[in-house]
């Protein structure tokens, strides 16, 4: 069924080894239309602690998608357009640090962009046809009031993961894992996480005025760790099925820690980005992006 405004407050983006919510209950599954063609698969909405739900799998149902092919505008209009206001996204990652383990949990606070042919705003400039120029604070990536939260739930006594607040992501374009070279300057850049799907999907949360923040499962060591194993696929895919039922757990403690309205500024992070003159946007592209410009235009 097409989407409507007002369906699930809460969003879930699932990653690799999540790809459905057990936990849902009153179960139902829109297929949302966008501009930006069809999302990465059906949006499952279901209740949890009480809270209405929109559950995305990021690679769609069977891993169809690679990562610089996941259609991350659709996904993040879809759940726009469903009323979702919060996303918690799962990914799995690499560590660059010793002190970061496979199969503990991190909540980044920051990220570095190595991804390199993605689209990573809805809005375009169009030139002379109109487009909307629009320039949002990216300064902190992830939203801090949903990041604490998020990083409160997964510290849970009924978790029983080891829980890491902070750190910086960085992305790469993939779908390759790096070379020995590139993970170890990574470390000497002063950076603690290595994977391949946070953006842009930050950069579009933000635009489309979402609170945002990732759960990282981390999985691996990448290649820098000599005295370890290179992370493979068998290896990604074993220990992802012993950090799933953990990252199912964090949403478990983190849902009802939801409740109420938002206590940032995410929600009118467009107020003060729109640079073009209203007068100049063709009524297509308001058309088009209706969505996230109608309160803020005459």
């Amino acid at each position: 069924m097409a989407g409507a405004g007002g369906v699930a407050r809460i969003g879930v983006i699932g990653g690799s080894g999540l790809y459905r919510m057990d936990d849902l209950a009153d179960v139902e599954e829109h297929r949302v239309e966008t501009p930006f063609g069809p999302p990465s698969d059906a949006i499952t909405v279901g209740t949890l602690a009480g809270e209405r739900v929109a559950f995305l799998p990021r690679h769609g149902a069977g891993h169809r998608y690679a990562p610089a092919d996941i259609p991350a505008r659709a996904n993040i209009y879809a759940l726009k357009r469903l009323g979702v206001e919060r996303v918690v996204a799962v990914s799995a990652v690499g560590s660059l640090r010793e002190g970061l383990a496979p199969l503990d949990l991190v909540v980044p606070d920051q990220l570095f962009d190595r991804t390199t042919s993605r689209p990573r705003s809805f809005f375009e400039s169009g030139g002379a046809d109109g487009g909307c120029v629009v320039h949002v604070a990216f300064a902190e990536p992830f939203c801090p009031d949903l990041r604490g939260r998020l990083s409160a739930a997964a510290g849970a006594p009924a978790v029983g993961a080891r829980v890491h607040d902070g750190g910086t992501l960085v992305v790469i374009e993939g779908p390759q894992f790096s070379t020995r070279a590139e993970s170890r300057v990574f470390r000497g850049w002063g950076l603690d996480l290595i994977g391949m799907t946070t953006l842009p999907e930050a950069r579009l949360a933000r635009e489309a005025e979402l609170c945002y923040a990732t759960l990282a499962l981390v999985t691996d060591y990448d290649v820098w760790k000599t005295d370890e194993e290179p992370v493979t696929v068998q290896l990604v895919v074993e220990r992802l099925g012993r950090n799933a039922e953990a990252a199912r757990q964090v949403l478990r403690e983190l849902v009802p820690r939801l409740a109420g309205g938002r206590a940032c500024g995410c929600g009118d992070a467009l107020r003060d980005a729109i640079i073009t003159d209203p007068a100049r946007i063709a009524p297509e592209t308001r058309l088009r992006l209706g969505l996230f410009l109608d309160r803020y235009l005459p």
